[in-house]
């Protein structure tokens, strides 16, 4: 895993302890003979060691403990409480807390892995500066923007400085291996807004850069997780320069179930998607728009074999019925460059997006 190289507080040891290594190399071997047991045992022994193993289809990484609790994978993040069960409970502020004592089963409470963050310190210690003095200190409950974290630092400062300057919005942040410390900088960033801001971390690393985390999984546990009428979804490159989630959210009245920046809709031949709206649109692309969040599950979420962004939002959006907007006025917010297009393999980045079209093609021709 590959590390910022300014602004470290302490440099952490790149290379493991050989004794480290060995309770890997058990751990890889108790894992191939299914006792998984045993295997539980050994990861936890490296994490008192102060480091984390990941499970790869070579074998195995060790990465130094980061300074935050870390669970193994998306699936065994915790989902809190149905919303209209904790309507009338006090504090529903401290939504992290209730999500983690929601755990529903000894096994799911077993498979958490949380780290000692007083052990460990800070690599990055760059102060953040958030435009405007005004911004909210506590967040709403009826909006949530749902981040997911696959490194790029300086994106995930400026998104979620955006955020909070220009919204009131709760922040779920989904951090996918602290790829390049974005984690940390996400951490630090929560740690400064604790009132704005839901961190939460696992070790499983993206499927588009060479892990195990698929997109429509994240996103649809984000989606669980959340317990706001409005979910928001939107890529760390999109930039807010004003309150563009108030528009959005204000657009879902009677049957819109979703209001976005940027809409499509497909020519007569499903192949080419045009540019589309203001006014109502087929689909709307993922780098902005907000979902009646029980409509988004009545529709079971995002879709489950979408391991990589690309075309998922169409898939998504030809599953969720109800009409899908953009709104007459233009939104203040801007794209950047899209690392996680052009910076990811273009082999892996067209075999993926025609594994999600050609399922796009086949609601097409059912819908």
């Amino acid at each position: 895993m590959s590390e910022p190289t300014t602004h470290r507080t302490t440099q952490p040891p790149t290379q493991p302890p050989t004794h480290v290594r060995g309770l890997a190399e058990q751990r890889a071997r108790a894992r191939a003979d299914r006792d998984y047991a045993q295997a539980d045992v050994l990861r936890a022994a490296i994490e008192e060691a102060g480091w984390l193993v990941r499970d790869t289809d070579e074998g195995f990484e060790l990465a130094p403990k980061p300074p935050f609790p870390v669970w193994p994978a998306v699936a065994s993040l915790p989902v809190p409480a149905l919303a209209e069960d904790r309507r009338d409970e006090p504090g529903r502020t401290g939504r992290k807390e209730n999500a983690a004592a929601a755990v529903g089963t000894e096994e799911t409470v077993a498979a958490q892995v949380l780290w000692d963050g007083s052990l460990a310190t800070s690599r990055i210690n760059e102060s953040v500066d958030v435009a405007g003095a005004g911004h909210a200190t506590e967040a709403t409950d009826r909006v949530t923007v749902g981040l997911i974290i696959d490194g790029r630092p300086s994106d995930v400062r400026k998104c979620v400085d955006g955020i909070v300057a220009h919204t009131d919005a709760r922040i779920l942040a989904l951090d996918l291996g602290n790829i390049d410390g974005a984690g940390t900088v996400l951490h630090e960033l929560a740690a400064k807004h604790p009132g704005r801001i839901d961190d939460w971390h696992v070790a499983e690393t993206p499927h588009w850069r060479g892990g195990t985390a698929g997109w429509g999984a994240a996103r649809t546990k984000l989606l669980h997780m959340d317990d706001a009428d409005v979910h928001v979804v939107m890529e760390t490159s999109t930039i807010l320069d004003g309150d563009a989630l108030t528009p959005l959210a204000e657009a879902l009245t009677g049957d819109v179930v979703a209001a976005g920046w940027r809409g499509v809709d497909p020519g007569e031949d499903g192949h080419d998607w045009h540019d589309a709206g203001p006014g109502e649109v087929r689909a709307l692309l993922g780098h902005l728009f907000a979902v009646r969040r029980d409509r988004a599950l009545e529709a079971g979420g995002f879709p489950a074999e979408a391991r990589y962004h690309r075309n998922a939002d169409l898939e998504f959006f030809l599953g969720l019925p109800g009409r899908k907007i953009v709104p007459a006025t233009g939104l203040p917010v801007h794209a950047e460059r899209h690392c996680g297009h052009e910076d990811v393999d273009p082999g892996y980045r067209d075999r993926e997006s025609r594994r999600t079209y050609d399922r796009v093609l086949s609601l097409l021709r059912t819908a």
